[in-house]
Parts: structure tokens; sequence; C-alpha cells
């Protein structure tokens, strides 16, 4: 299951590069992996300190850290 998390967490990022920020609703639909998967990803990546969140409305605002 790490090695699921870590590849997602990947994924997110690359995505992130190539789009930029993006509100994790729209991360979900563009990311074709199970929901539950992709918030242990951007768990991981925020912990590791990737990423910046900020909620937004009701969800959540995803960037990678500068």
């Amino acid at each position: 299951m790490i090695t699921e998390i870590g590849i997602v967490a990947g994924e997110i990022w690359h995505y992130l590069d190539a789009h930029g920020e993006s509100l994790l609703s729209v991360m979900v639909r563009h990311i074709d992996k199970p929901r539950d998967l992709i918030l242990m990803s951007v768990g991981w990546l925020a912990r590791e300190g990737h990423v910046v969140l900020v909620s937004q409305n009701g969800d959540h605002k995803i960037s990678l850290r500068k």
C-alpha cells in the first residue's frame, strides 16, 4: 500500500507541475485513481512539505510549494 501511495503522490506532483494549483475535487476527476488513495497521497505530500493546502468554500486548493 505504501508503494501505491508513493506512486500516486508522484502522479499528483506531475499533475500540479503541469496544471498549476488545483482544487482537490478537480484533481480527483482527472487522476484515474480511487479518491481515498489520492487523499492519502496528498497527505503524504503535505507532510513532506511538497504541497500547500488551503481550504476554499468546502474544497481544498492544492499547489506545489515553491
